[in-house]
């Protein structure tokens, strides 16, 4: 038995892609993800939930935050790095993780979050991270 509590965001980027395998993304273009992000518990805490939903929404805020609106090519902590979906579900889901692991959520029985991109209606990727 396991419970999840979803929230979600949005992102809006630009950036390109390096590799053929692109094709014109290969250009400077825009993106626009959907944002999930799930919290996953073996157990409800003794208040009977698996992550206080505000803060949940607040932390996958203040992160997207940090990267929309931007070129991530122009990004210092992103140089190097090719900022495909499934990376970005990477990048994003790795940074919940440390708050979780940091305390951002007090004590709590989380064991794992998930990070969805939903590209469009038809395409979306996904991360896990075990905690």
């Amino acid at each position: 038995m396991s419970f999840s509590v979803t929230v979600r965001d949005h992102l809006m980027v630009a950036h390109s892609l390096r590799g053929e395998v692109f094709g014109p993304a290969q250009r400077l273009h825009g993106a626009t993800f959907l944002v999930d992000a799930t919290f996953r518990a073996a157990a409800l805490d003794a208040d009977g939930v698996v992550v206080d939903i505000g803060k949940a929404a607040d932390a996958v805020r203040e992160i997207v935050a940090s990267l929309t609106y931007r070129n991530l090519d122009d990004e210092p902590d992103l140089a190097g790095v090719n900022t495909t979906t499934e990376r970005l579900c990477q990048i994003i889901g790795d940074r919940l993780a440390q708050l979780v692991r940091d305390g951002a959520f007090g004590e709590n029985g989380l064991t794992g979050v998930a990070v969805t991109l939903h590209e469009s209606h038809v395409a979306w990727a996904s991360y896990e991270v075990a905690l």
